[in-house]
């Protein structure tokens, strides 16, 4: 697939699946395949694989590559999969490269490990990955990876650079980014699907879905009502689905995927434990999420 048609596909919800891992925590990827059915009964616009909720930082190059293909064959050219690459260049080539290889559509870059290089650094970590592959690339902005307007604008020269998803959630900032770079790149909300009313607010029309998880009926829904103005509608589903599940993430880092593991437990999909240095959830915070499971119930399947 082409960077230009895979930029034409990223509208509306994009996956964000999790990557379960059984009790001894090596990969379950009998479970994953059991939950990208889930996911694609509904189908997204694309689905990242090992991307943030995915937990690509604990995963080792033998098992992204897994994890990646996996994802392709489930997928059967029916969405592009885009797969996640970082640590730094040497590991972030070699990452896309296989994915390539396995038949990704597309790659998601993360920051590297190293905080707070200097732009000069970061453009060619960026230029790096870019160029591994022939692959559309898609630049990830999340934790201490905030850049400036100016390093944006550097960045959208990347020839295979086609999207910007925003990991901070700060849309002021994301503001100033669009109208530096306007429509160079194709924007995606990336900070949750709690901020799909601000996202959608300022224009944007695609977002990364970790809720996808557990109800991709629930993601495509936020899509449409935000798309078509209906704030009745999605007021009612951040309400009843969204914002009590983005409440008990927002307790501890790393909740982002715990909580969604171990709601995926409770309703039957594989979850699983998360690999340190995330946490799993307390029992009375499971108790919590349990108290939430009649709402989920009505919309899976």
């Amino acid at each position: 697939m082409s960077p230009s048609e895979l930029r034409s596909k990223l509208q509306g919800v994009i996956g964000f699946p999790v990557t379960p891992f059984k009790a001894d925590l090596s990969l379950d990827l009998d479970g994953y395949r059991r939950n990208l059915r889930a996911m694609l009964a509904h189908p997204p616009a694309a689905i990242v694989a090992a991307g943030g909720t995915g937990e690509l930082y604990s995963l080792s190059p033998a098992e992204h590559l897994a994890v990646v293909r996996t994802a392709v064959e489930e997928a059967q050219g029916a969405v592009p999969v885009i797969a996640g690459a970082g640590f730094n260049g040497p590991i972030a080539r070699e990452l896309a490269q296989q994915a390539a290889g396995a038949g990704a559509s597309g790659i998601l870059a993360f920051p590297p490990y190293y905080p707070g290089g200097e732009d000069e650094g970061l453009l060619q970590y960026y230029q790096e990955i870019g160029s591994a592959t022939g692959l559309g690339l898609l630049i990830y902005s999340r934790d201490w990876f905030h850049p400036s307007a100016v390093l944006v604008e550097r960045l959208a020269g990347i020839p295979t650079l086609i999207a910007w998803k925003d990991g901070q959630g700060d849309i002021r900032r994301l503001q100033i980014l669009r109208s530096q770079v306007g429509d160079r790149l194709h924007w995606i909300g990336g900070a949750g699907d709690d901020l799909v009313p601000a996202y959608y607010g300022i224009g944007i029309r695609a977002f990364t879905s970790s809720v996808a998880n557990v109800g991709p009926k629930v993601a495509r829904q936020l899509h449409e009502t935000a798309a078509r103005g209906d704030a009745g509608a999605l007021a009612a589903l951040m309400t009843t689905y969204v914002v009590p599940l983005y409440v008990l993430r927002a307790k501890r880092r790393g909740y982002e995927v715990s909580v969604m593991k171990a709601l995926m437990d409770l309703l039957g999909l594989a979850g699983g434990p998360v690999r340190p240095p995330l946490a799993m959830l307390r029992p009375e915070e499971i108790d919590t999420l349990r108290a939430t499971l009649p709402a989920w119930k009505t919309v899976i399947g």
